[in-house]
């Protein structure tokens, strides 16, 4: 199992002032997304700083502990490549960590992904391309 750290995503409340801030005044170049998308990649120079609305990635990893209304209070994920989603979620899994998705494809992410947490329960993806979008 070798994981690739390419991401560290800040999860927000205030997307488009954050998305602003990074842009314009740090002067990231911006790989992906815009300041009404709801994420963003910016290149740092060695890995993908990201922006991710907190309402948006609390629709993707819920947590059981609060209420529904409440949005992640999660601020930030670290995001890993990996060859295959699947094996390296099972590994995980054997490993009695605190898995909190399992491996699903998101399509209109281009990428398949699993959560889960480490023992301090920080919020770690893992994901593979699917190929469908550059």
């Amino acid at each position: 199992m070798k994981l690739q750290l390419t991401h560290l995503r800040l999860l927000v409340s205030n997307y488009k002032d954050s998305f602003l801030f990074y842009r314009d005044l740090l002067k990231f170049d911006v790989d992906w997304g815009d300041e009404d998308s709801g994420y963003a990649e910016f290149n740092t120079g060695y890995f993908k700083l990201g922006l991710f609305k907190k309402e948006l990635m609390a629709e993707v990893v819920p947590r059981i502990e609060q209420p529904s209304y409440v949005a992640s209070r999660d601020k930030t994920v670290l995001v890993f490549a990996v060859d295959n989603v699947d094996e390296v979620y099972e590994q995980v899994k054997a490993q009695n960590a605190i898995v909190v998705t399992e491996p699903q494809d998101r399509s209109d992410w281009g990428i398949r992904t699993a959560h889960f947490r480490d023992p301090d329960g920080n919020l770690i993806e893992i994901y593979n391309n699917l190929g469908i979008i550059s």
